[in-house]
C-alpha cells in the first residue's frame, strides 16, 4: 500500500505542474490555432490543438467535361481523403493553403493547392503512356496494353531496382496484380515462391528460353528488363505446363545508339529475425517454478529451489545465479550486402550489356552460416545486314550455402524451439568456460553454443550454374520473318554434411573438474553429386502487317527441350571427426539416379487480329507432347480465345 500511495502522491504532484507548462507552450502557438483543455479524472489532463478548417467542394471532369466518378481526393502529406460521387463532387474539410492530390486509374495524377477558394473544379487528362505501354506476350511477341485482350500484367525494372530482397521472387513482393508471393522459409538465399491466382507454380521464361523456379529466383533482378505475368486463356501459348501462368522475363540489352556507360549499385544493411513471444526471464521462471511445486504440495528436500537459492534467484547478484537470455543469445543482428556493376552501350549496329554482382546474407541465427552468390549476365545483339540480325547471351551464378553440421541437414525449427525450451536458468557452458558446454534441456543439440564448424561440423552446398543462348532473326520479307534459337543450360551440384560427435559437461566446483554428462555419438557423413544439361531448341515465322484499317499479328512455331539430371548420393558413418573422406567400409548406403532424361515437343500458332483497334480478337493454340505421359497418350492440343472491344474508341 505504502508504495501504491507514493506512485500515486508523484503523479498528482507533477500534474500540477504539468497544467501551467502545457497552457503557456500552447500560448505561443500562432493565432490560427484554437485551443480545449478537459480534465478526463484527476490524473489525465487533454489539450487540443487544431487549425482553422473549413469545408472544401470540387468536381472532379475529364477532358470531354464528363464527371469522373470514385475519383481519389486526398490531403498532401496528411490522412484525410475521399472519392467523389455519382457526379464526379467531392467535399472535404481541409485547412488554408492545402494541397490536394486528385488521382484515378487511366488518368495522370494532379496536386492542387487550396487557397481561400471553398468551390474548386479539376480536369483530368488520360495518361496515354499506359494505354501506349508495350508488354512482352510470349515468343518475342509484344502489344499495347490498349490492345491487349487476355489477362496480361507487368512490371518494369525501375519498379524493383531499389529492393533489398536477396531472390528475384522476393523483388516482387507486392507488385504485380494477381500474383501471390509466400516466403517459406527463413534461410539465407530461400527463394519466394509465386502463384498466380493461388494457383500452384507458373511456368518461368527468360529470354525465349523456358526455365525453372531456381533459375529464376537466383538471377540477379537488376539485370531485368521488364517482367510479364500471362493468366488464363494468355497462357494457352505454352502448353500444359502453363495450367498455373506463365512468368516471361526479359534481360537488359543495352541500346542503339547510346553511349558507353558503367553503373554500380550497391547497399549494406543488417537484418533482425520476426519478433515473436518471448520467453520467461530467469525470475519469473523460478518464481513460476516454485509455485508450482507449492501448489502440488512439495516441501523440503523434494524441491527444486531452497529458500536460500530462490532468495538468489530473485537478487541476481551472485554469478552462479544471474541466469541467461538465450532469446538474445541465439538470435543476432546479421548484415547483409550486395554489389552490381554494369557496362551498356551500343551504335547504329549493334548494343551490349555485361553485368558482375555479389550478394552475402549471414544467417540470423548465431554462428549458423549464410548465403553467397555472384551473377554474370552478358547480352550482345548485332545487325550482320539489313536482314539479319544475331545475338548471344550468356548468364552463370555460382550459389554458396554453408552452415555446422546439426541433425536433419540443417534443422531450421531448432532455433524457436531452443528459444523457449531452454532454461534460463542454465548458461551456454559449464563454469562459463567457453571449451565446456553443458546440457541446457533435455535434448543436447539445443545448446547453440556448439554450433560452430569446429565442434558440430560443416554442411556445404554450391551450385554452378550457366546458361548460353544463340538467336538469328532474318527478315524474309516485309511484316514475315524468321527466328530461331539454340540454348544450352549446364548446372552442377555439390553437397557435403558432416555431422560431428561432441560431448557436453558439468563442472565439480568441490573438486575444480569437469565431467560428461551427454554425448553425441550418431557420427554422419553425406555427399551428393548431381548434374543438370539442358538443350532447347526454338524456331518460328512471325508475321506483323497492317492493312488500312485492318492489322493482323501471327505467329507459328516449333520449340524442343530435352533434360539430363543425372545424380549420385553416399551415406557414410565415418569413424573419426578428422576423416572427412569416405572409405568404402564405412559407406551405409549409395544411390544412383541414373541420367533421369526427360524431353519435350511443341508446335504453336497465335492469331491476333483488330479492326480500327476497336474490335480485337485473338486466337491461340499449342499442340504439345512430353515424356511424362504413355506413348499413346503422349500430345495433347490446348487452344483458347479471347474478344476484346474498345468502347472508349467509339463516338458515342
Amino acid at each position: 500500500m505504502k508504495s501504491k500511495e507514493q506512485v500515486f502522491w508523484f503523479l498528482s504532484h507533477n500534474k500540477m505542474w504539468c497544467i501551467p507548462l502545457c497552457l503557456a507552450a500552447f500560448s505561443l502557438l500562432p493565432g490560427s490555432y484554437t485551443h480545449a483543455a478537459s480534465i478526463i479524472d484527476e490524473n489525465t489532463l487533454i489539450v487540443n490543438s487544431t487549425q482553422q478548417q473549413r469545408i472544401v467542394k470540387g468536381t472532379v471532369i475529364d477532358a470531354n467535361g464528363e464527371p469522373l466518378i470514385g475519383v481519389n481526393v486526398k490531403e498532401v502529406g496528411g490522412s484525410t481523403g475521399t472519392i467523389t460521387d455519382i457526379n464526379g463532387e467531392f467535399s472535404l474539410n481541409v485547412a488554408p493553403k492545402t494541397k490536394l492530390e486528385i488521382s484515378f486509374i487511366g488518368y495522370q495524377t494532379q496536386n492542387v493547392t487550396v487557397g481561400e477558394a471553398r468551390q474548386i473544379t479539376v480536369t483530368l487528362q488520360e495518361d496515354t503512356q499506359v494505354l501506349d505501354e508495350v508488354v512482352i506476350t510470349g515468343f518475342g511477341m509484344s502489344q499495347k496494353k490498349a490492345t491487349l485482350t487476355g489477362a496480361v500484367s507487368s512490371i518494369k525494372s525501375e519498379e524493383i531496382a531499389r529492393s533489398s530482397a536477396v531472390t528475384a521472387g522476393g523483388a516482387l513482393v507486392g507488385k504485380i496484380a494477381g500474383v501471390n508471393t509466400r516466403q517459406q522459409d527463413g534461410r539465407p538465399g530461400a527463394e519466394t515462391a509465386l502463384q498466380i491466382r493461388n494457383m500452384g507454380t507458373p511456368l518461368f521464361v527468360i529470354d525465349g528460353v523456358i526455365s525453372d523456379t531456381g533459375q529464376f529466383s537466383q538471377m540477379d533482378f537488376n539485370d531485368i528488363e521488364s517482367i510479364s505475368v500471362l493468366k488464363d486463356a494468355s497462357a494457352a501459348l505454352y502448353g500444359v505446363r502453363a495450367a498455373n501462368g506463365v512468368v516471361v522475363i526479359t534481360t537488359k540489352k543495352g541500346s542503339r545508339n547510346s553511349k558507353n556507360t558503367v553503373s554500380v549499385n550497391a547497399y549494406y544493411g543488417w537484418q533482425k529475425n520476426s519478433k515473436y513471444v518471448s520467453p520467461a526471464n530467469v525470475k519469473d521462471y523460478v518464481h513460476a517454478y516454485v509455485t508450482a511445486e507449492t501448489f502440488s504440495g512439495r516441501n523440503g528436500d523434494s524441491r527444486r529451489y531452497s529458500k536460500e537459492e530462490y532468495e538468489k534467484w530473485m537478487s541476481g547478484t551472485e554469478p552462479k545465479y544471474q541466469g541467461w537470455n538465450w532469446e538474445d543469445y541465439i538470435w543476432v543482428s546479421a548484415p547483409q550486402y550486395y554489389i552490381n556493376t554494369n557496362f551498356s552501350g551500343g551504335t547504329d549496329k549493334a548494343n551490349y550489356y555485361v553485368a558482375v554482382s555479389h550478394i552475402n546474407q549471414d544467417a540470423t541465427i548465431r554462428n549458423y552460416g549464410g548465403f553467397r552468390r555472384t551473377n554474370v549476365q552478358m547480352n550482345i545483339e548485332m545487325n550482320v545486314n539489313e536482314r539479319l540480325k544475331v545475338g548471344a547471351s550468356m548468364n552463370g551464378r555460382i550459389e554458396d550455402r554453408r552452415h555446422p553440421g546439426v541433425p536433419g541437414a540443417d534443422d531450421t525449427w531448432l532455433p524457436r524451439f531452443a528459444t523457449m525450451k531452454n532454461q534460463p536458468t542454465k548458461r551456454p557452458f559449464a563454469n562459463d568456460n567457453p571449451n565446456y558446454p553443458q546440457l541446457v534441456s533435455d535434448q543436447p543439440e539445443t545448446n547453440f553454443a556448439i554450433l560452430n564448424y569446429e565442434t558440430t561440423g560443416k554442411v556445404s552446398d554450391v551450385w554452378r550454374v550457366i546458361q548460353m543462348n544463340g538467336t538469328a532473326e532474318y527478315e524474309i520479307l516485309k511484316g514475315l520473318k524468321f527466328k530461331g534459337m539454340l540454348g544450352y543450360y549446364y548446372a552442377y551440384n555439390e553437397l557435403d554434411n558432416q555431422e560431428f560427435t561432441y560431448e557436453l559437461y558439468g563442472y565439480d566446483e568441490q573438486k575444480d573438474n569437469y565431467y560428461v554428462t551427454n554425448r553425441m555419438s550418431n557420427p554422419y557423413r553425406e555427399r551428393n553429386r548431381e548434374k543438370v544439361e539442358d538443350q532447347f531448341s526454338n524456331f518460328q515465322l512471325n508475321f506483323d502487317r497492317k492493312f488500312g484499317k485492318h492489322a493482323v499479328v501471327a505467329v507459328a512455331g516449333f520449340e524442343a527441350s530435352q533434360r539430363k539430371r543425372p545424380k549420385m548420393w553416399i551415406h557414410s558413418t565415418p569413424v573419426s571427426n578428422a576423416m572427412d573422406l569416405i572409405r568404402l567400409k564405412e559407406i551405409q548406403e549409395f544411390n544412383d539416379d541414373g541420367n533421369r532424361t526427360e524431353a519435350r515437343m511443341g508446335y504453336l500458332g497465335r492469331i491476333n487480329y483488330s479492326y480500327a483497334d476497336k474490335y480485337l480478337v485473338e486466337l491461340i493454340a499449342r499442340w504439345d507432347g512430353s515424356w511424362k505421359f504413355r506413348p499413346d497418350n503422349r500430345w495433347g492440343f490446348f487452344p483458347s480465345a479471347s474478344l476484346g472491344w474498345r468502347v472508349s474508341e467509339e463516338n458515342f
